[in-house]
């Protein structure tokens, strides 16, 4: 039997680890990536929007300086913007397909700008920080040693690109399906990583206080405050909210079309109300009420703290690693010969790419685990 890595469903992820598998270990794997998978999923719009709600509410404090934000304040409006994207995401597929089209070139056109922007309009003299002091005045601001230091500079960034598998769970609605959805991984993967780099050299080389912004609550506000006019600073904030809103969307459809699939397979109790597709949208409704649903609940842990909150989105990063991990580990190390490509793949790079992948997730899903505040951070 020959294998294809072209993603044949909504539920794609699972489904090719129960072929991909060895004999008699199709069912565990894929058990253990749809589960994953769906609990990545589902924990992806509530985190996104709980910081886009954040993010609103320190836009606020920029221009009343009496206002303080309240837990009650970031619950409720993390719970409007993830109903406004339930209302979204239960569109006919056409209309979300131009919603998510907007996003996409909005945050593409967000990124560039601010690249720009920030060196531009930069208030700071001198306006850039000496190179000698960008690389070499770099120290450890936790209690682990040195090493595992490092590897935790790497969270932020794999909770920010854990939703590279959005195209796996929507390849039902795309257009030549073996192509475009492992097309769509590789570049969102590429020219996300490449732009947030730049981005990231650019806050590097402007920053003024780095204590600062690490113990503000809000750091990118905060940073821009620090560099930018007011005026300047809360524009940026503006497109960096949208450009989040806009995620969180992408999140929210791709999280509903995996509860459609797993609840079209039996996964879940009341599968049969889940997998229904509304007659008149054509879209699975239901799915999108009952993970907004979901969503809303674990957003309760807000009144429980900060590290309650992310403690969850932590485990939803994890999660979505685990279960885009596993196939991946099949096809490099599991199916050999048998495995046929697709019309669109990476060719001889394939192999090394995956075993590289797959040992980095293997290397950093326990440092995922790690507290964020430990010791001195506690006093």
């Amino acid at each position: 039997m020959a294998y294809s890595d072209v993603p044949l469903c909504s539920g794609g992820l699972y489904y090719a680890s129960a072929v991909l598998a060895p004999p008699g270990w199709g069912p565990v794997a894929s058990w253990a990536t749809g589960w994953s998978s769906w609990i990545g999923q589902v924990t992806g719009a509530p985190s996104v929007n709980y910081s886009v709600a954040a993010m609103i509410l320190a836009a606020r404090s920029i221009t009343d300086s009496d206002y303080v934000p309240t837990n009650y304040e970031l619950f409720l409006l993390t719970t409007f913007l993830m109903v406004i994207q339930s209302c979204i995401s239960s569109m006919p597929t056409k209309w979300i397909a131009v919603f998510n089209s907007f996003g996409s070139s909005f945050n593409m056109v967000a990124v560039i700008i601010v690249i720009i922007l920030i060196p531009v309009a930069t208030k700071t003299d001198p306006k850039f920080t000496p190179t000698y002091r960008v690389w070499s005045n770099i120290g450890n601001g936790t209690d682990f040693p040195n090493g595992i230091a490092i590897l935790m500079s790497f969270i932020s960034v794999m909770w920010a690109m854990s939703g590279f598998d959005a195209p796996f769970h929507l390849s039902e609605e795309c257009a030549i399906a073996d192509v475009a959805s492992p097309r769509a991984i590789v570049l969102t993967s590429a020219i996300g990583g490449i732009f947030g780099w730049v981005l990231q050299i650019v806050v590097a080389y402007t920053v003024v206080d780095i204590g600062a912004v690490l113990n503000s609550g809000q750091p990118w506000a905060t940073y821009l405050l620090q560099v930018l006019p007011m005026k300047t600073a809360l524009a940026t904030l503006a497109l960096t909210i949208i450009a989040g809103f806009s995620m969180g969307q992408g999140c929210m459809v791709a999280a509903s079309r995996v509860t459609y699939a797993y609840a079209r397979d039996g996964c879940f109790p009341m599968s049969k109300y889940w997998r229904k597709v509304n007659s008149y949208t054509k879209t699975p409704v239901n799915a999108v009420w009952f993970n907004c649903t979901v969503g809303v609940l674990l957003c309760l842990l807000i009144f429980a703290g900060e590290v309650a909150i992310l403690a969850v989105f932590s485990v939803g990063a994890i999660a979505c690693f685990v279960a885009f991990t596993i196939p991946i580990s099949l096809r490099v190390f599991f199916v050999g010969n048998r495995f046929r490509r697709g019309p669109w793949h990476l060719g001889k790079f394939g192999k090394p790419i995956g075993a590289a992948a797959v040992a980095f997730v293997v290397l950093m899903v326990p440092i995922l685990c790690l507290p964020s505040k430990t010791g001195s951070d506690l006093k």
